[in-house]
């Protein structure tokens, strides 16, 4: 039995994980999806006392309780307070599985990493509401894009914009990469940023760290949660592809 805990991305609780988790305790393994502090049902807390710190203590205490050997699964925003956490507490992750995701720098935001994105230009005081839509690429199915948009509640702003605190004891740790094609990540991008020769990209290459691709958007929890769940099963395992193998 393995143990995954399921930090989810931007406007999302631990309810975007629902259909995974069933997949995967369907299996006989251990999921606890993650409500990150000010989502979904912690909704009511105050916007403006919550940053980047708070998510990253929220799963910090998470790893703690339930570590060790804990597989940590972050999907897209979500990537920041679980690695900030696991490189606090390193000693309680097995494996760190990046779905639809890149690992940001020490002192690094989402806002800084993602400029394109344009979150703060849709800041409305504390909070960056739920956007209108997921574009149909996504794939995300009907049924789900109904349920998404009732359950999705705004994003603190400080959670993006507050700078992440690395010390690089992650860096030690197994990882594991999910591509989703329909979202333009795929092995072929990896190998790119990793023939640039920029020092943040090395990691891609070394020994211990494996990827698989999906064919769905950066939805995949909500469009292939059978997939992903199988995909999460394997990577527990150390299987999938060297960056260079695929």
């Amino acid at each position: 039995m393995t143990t995954f805990l399921l930090v989810p991305g931007l406007f999302m609780g631990g309810w975007a994980w629902d259909a995974v988790a069933a997949e995967l305790t369907g299996q006989g393994h251990r999921a606890l999806p993650v409500t990150l502090p000010g989502m979904a049902e912690r909704a009511e807390e105050d916007p403006a006392g919550i940053g980047l710190r708070e998510h990253t203590d929220a799963v910090a205490a998470l790893l703690e309780a339930e570590g060790p050997d804990i597989v940590l699964v972050a999907h897209s925003y979500g990537i920041f307070p679980a690695l900030a956490a696991a490189d606090r507490h390193p000693g309680q992750v097995a494996r760190v599985v990046f779905v639809d995701t890149g690992f940001p720098e020490p002192g690094e935001s989402l806002v800084a990493q993602m400029p394109q994105l344009g979150l703060l230009e849709q800041a409305v005081g504390d909070v960056i509401p739920v956007p209108a839509e997921i574009p149909a690429v996504q794939a995300v199915p009907p049924a789900e894009l109904k349920r998404y948009m009732r359950l999705a509640t705004p994003q603190p702003v400080r959670t993006v914009t507050d700078p992440i605190e690395l010390t690089g004891a992650w860096l030690k740790l197994p990882t594991t990469g999910v591509f989703c094609l329909a979202n333009g990540l795929s092995l072929e991008f990896a190998r790119t940023l990793h023939g640039t020769g920029m020092p943040r990209f090395a990691k891609l290459a070394e020994p211990g760290v494996t990827f698989f691709e999906l064919a769905t958007g950066h939805y995949p929890m909500l469009s292939t949660p059978g997939e992903l769940a199988d995909v999460l099963v394997r990577a527990a395992a150390g299987e999938g592809v060297g960056l260079y193998e695929g």
